[in-house]
């Protein structure tokens, strides 16, 4: 059975269509649906070509990175290889999802969010007699921009260096550059809980002298009508939190040893992370705190990589952050003379 994958042009131009990327564009000319019920179905259009042009980018009997550019053709393929061995790096570990309620895709470096008035009696939903006017909730878009980054890392390297290296040692350097990609955007997102977006919405701060279960569940407690449901902590809050008798609950600590997830006693799920300043905690209702803006996906300069086979190429990824519900996020800090 011939199939199309195998007769589809590929050339560098398919890395500048606007709104699409390089894969949506490769399925475009190829779509996945043609592939249901053979032996291609569960791969993507990207991953076809892969297969067209044998090229192995992980496992032990992986190929080397030159096996990318037997071909004008195959090498188009190497920056897709690239954004996604990144992407990998990215979303191992990152723990963005668990705290960000909405992601939204923009283009272009400007956008506002939208905030709700969600205080006081807007919070209820009153009895309306007949006749009555019914109250109301006004949504409105936000002052001020979201502060959009661009993070990114220079790759240096020349095709003679990593000619002969093996695609699936390569793709370790590239996840952890992708690693870093998304500490750096966690520091960004982290500054936005604190600091707010710039648009008056910096958290409420509680501090005290010690961090007791007793101030734990006093901090709880304050997100009404909101749910505390992940508590990213510094190393040394984590630290302190594993100590408390609470902490040692025999089910508490199965479900760690078991799943290798820790869970605060009052239900949230317990973050830690190196982005935090010491003696700082994160409260927040995922649900309703974050919001991710994200500028596109993880861009590789192509031509670079392409017709100069490799040697220096730029991976960048833009994003920011928004309040969504400033009142869904509060900051715990222990006092240094605690």
């Amino acid at each position: 059975m011939a199939f199309a994958y195998d007769n589809v042009k590929l050339d560098k131009g398919m890395y500048q269509e606007a709104g699409r990327s390089f894969t949506q564009v490769l399925e475009g000319l190829d779509p996945s649906e043609r592939y249901k019920g053979t032996s291609l179905e569960g791969l993507d259009a990207f991953q076809r070509q892969l297969k067209r042009f044998d090229i192995k980018v992980r496992g032990s009997g992986s190929d080397v990175v030159e096996k990318f550019f037997r071909t004008a053709d195959s090498a188009v393929l190497f920056p897709e290889y690239i954004a996604r061995a990144v992407k990998q790096g990215m979303d191992e570990g990152d723990i963005l999802p668990q705290i960000t309620a909405a992601v939204t895709q923009v283009e272009g470096m400007d956008y506002r969010s939208i905030t709700a008035q969600a205080d006081g009696d807007d919070k209820e939903m009153k009895l309306v007699e007949e006749g009555a006017e019914i109250p109301s909730t006004t949504i409105k878009v936000q002052a001020n921009l979201v502060k959009l980054r661009k993070r990114g890392r220079m790759l240096v390297a020349s095709y003679e260096a990593v000619r002969f290296q093996k695609l699936d040692l390569f793709s370790v350097t590239l996840r952890q550059l992708g690693a870093h990609i998304a500490r750096t955007q966690l520091e960004d997102a982290v500054d936005v809980l604190i600091h707010g977006d710039g648009n008056g919405n910096p958290a409420a701060v509680d501090t005290v002298s010690a961090l007791t279960y007793d101030a734990l569940v006093d901090f709880w407690a304050k997100f009404h009508p909101y749910e505390m449901n992940a508590l990213l902590v510094s190393g040394d809050m984590m630290v302190d939190m594993l100590k408390m008798e609470e902490f040692q609950n025999p089910l508490t600590g199965l479900n760690f040893q078991g799943t290798g997830k820790l869970t605060a006693p009052m239900g949230a799920a317990l973050l830690r992370t190196s982005v935090l300043p010491a003696g700082t905690a994160i409260g927040l209702d995922k649900r309703y705190a974050l919001e991710l803006v994200q500028g596109g996906d993880v861009v590789v300069e192509y031509d670079k990589l392409i017709d100069r086979q490799l040697e220096r190429a730029a991976i960048t990824a833009i994003s920011g952050f928004a309040k969504v519900f400033p009142e869904a996020s509060r900051v715990l800090k222990v006092s240094k003379g605690g």
